[in-house]
């Protein structure tokens, strides 16, 4: 049963140590290359994000009904050998598991949530199929769910995807090529969105001894064999980022999150670099980095969050609760998430006086008008992002209600008891 909580913040000091636990998107990376390895590869530090958990169940499963068709076992009894497979609400394991049964032996639906069946799903699928997926739609033409018939033959290496999607379409394409018969040639037509995950993904796979070349636009992997070998996931920073807008609505902030590198993988680790503009300086040392406000007039006028879009909602609500009247761009896959993030923005925030306007590419905050209410209460849309970048606001409003306090366990099952930790109240409301 969903519940909501009440946040409260006596005094706007924050200091303490938070274990953050290990990077979903580098989890569901490791998690596809080790199910693709047959073995190879273990991973350490598995995240206990739901997403990732989900992910991780359903390949166990997959591999036990595959290894049983091989034996000659026949499927186990999971609808009479075609398998229905639920993933909720996790957009990630969509996208990765469809590119995986699509070059596997088992015939799969592949459903999720409401919502997911809403996200479109139609430019993976259509470049599966090209090179020799038989993907079908069950329900919506481009949407979930799908029908993977498990008969793969390769009929090209060479396919074309436009830069702009979201970077998971990518990832699931470049995650399957060392096992394609003919390897895969990526031709990426304009600019990349998401750079940063797609480096994330070739690293990964560097990692576990799969070679790829990128020159200009193409990104190419020939067909080869794993190595043996360990990938360890990193903690979150993601769920890092959330600290940071603490930190940075806090008076005084000192903060320790074991585990973080500077030469991290993650793209969202910009996050150091954004809340600089806000006064909050990041030291990497003793196993991690430590975080310590400072005072600081606000510069930064255009943040481009093009490389880093799962930030968004972390920055605009920082700058809405200080009143920093900046421009955003790089907003354009915010629309497809587990929400309309744009629009769930747009409507929270002027429940604080402060309006999102949207001109073309470019959101900018109008703060002419903002007022901190006693009390506010946050819808989250099913959004575990929406709950989290909204929670620091409990430094700055006396009472926050958040709505369906579970949903952060997406990313961060942790977030409130950790939140407790540092001296955070959250009181549940029945």
């Amino acid at each position: 049963m969903k519940h909501n909580i009440i946040l409260t913040k006596p005094g706007k000091t924050v200091n303490g140590t938070v274990q953050l636990t290990g990077s979903k998107s580098e989890c569901n990376r490791a998690l596809v290359i080790e199910a693709l390895s047959g073995g190879k590869v273990k991973v350490e530090n598995i995240s206990d994000a739901a997403d990732a958990v989900t992910l991780a169940g359903i390949l166990r499963e997959s591999a036990v009904e595959s290894e049983q068709l091989a034996v000659g076992h026949g499927p186990s009894a999971i609808d009479h050998g075609q398998q229905t497979v639920n993933i909720g609400p996790a957009g990630t394991a969509m996208r990765f598991l469809t590119a995986y049964y699509a070059i596997g032996d088992q015939e799969v639906i592949l459903t999720g949530s409401e919502r997911m069946k809403q996200r479109p799903i139609g430019i993976l699928v259509d470049a599966l199929r090209s090179l020799g997926a038989h993907i079908s739609y069950e329900e919506n033409e481009g949407y979930p769910p799908i029908k993977l018939k498990g008969s793969f033959e390769q009929q090209t290496r060479k396919i074309n995807i436009k830069g702009n999607i979201s970077s998971q379409y990518i990832t699931a394409l470049l995650l399957i090529a060392a096992r394609l018969p003919l390897g895969l040639e990526l031709h990426i037509d304009g600019d990349l969105t998401s750079r940063p995950y797609v480096e994330m993904t070739l690293a990964m796979l560097k990692q576990a001894g799969i070679q790829h070349s990128w020159q200009d636009n193409v990104i190419a992997i020939e067909k080869q064999d794993y190595a043996e070998t360990s990938l360890w996931v990193e903690p979150d920073w993601s769920a890092a980022s959330y600290w940071y807008a603490i930190a940075a609505l806090s008076d005084d902030a000192e903060l320790f999150l074991p585990g973080l590198t500077s030469y991290s993988l993650q793209g969202d680790s910009v996050i150091t670099e954004l809340m600089a503009n806000f006064g909050i300086t990041s030291q990497f040392k003793d196993g991690g980095v430590d975080l310590t406000k400072e005072p600081k007039a606000i510069q930064r006028k255009i943040f481009d969050l093009k490389e880093c879009p799962d930030l968004a909602q972390t920055v605009i609500v920082v700058c809405a609760a200080l009143g920093h009247e900046a421009s955003f761009t790089g907003l354009e896959t915010l629309k497809i998430k587990e929400t309309d993030r744009i629009l769930a923005l747009q409507t929270e925030l002027a429940k604080m006086g402060v309006k999102l306007i949207e001109k073309g590419q470019v959101y900018k905050l109008d703060c002419s008008e903002k007022q901190i209410p006693e009390r506010m209460f946050v819808n989250t849309y099913d959004d575990h992002r929406m709950a989290m970048a909204f929670a620091p606001l409990a430094i700055i409003i006396p009472e926050l209600e958040i709505e369906d306090a579970d949903v952060v366990e997406k990313s961060y099952p942790a977030f409130w008891t950790d939140l407790q930790k540092v001296g955070f109240e959250v009181e549940v409301v029945e």
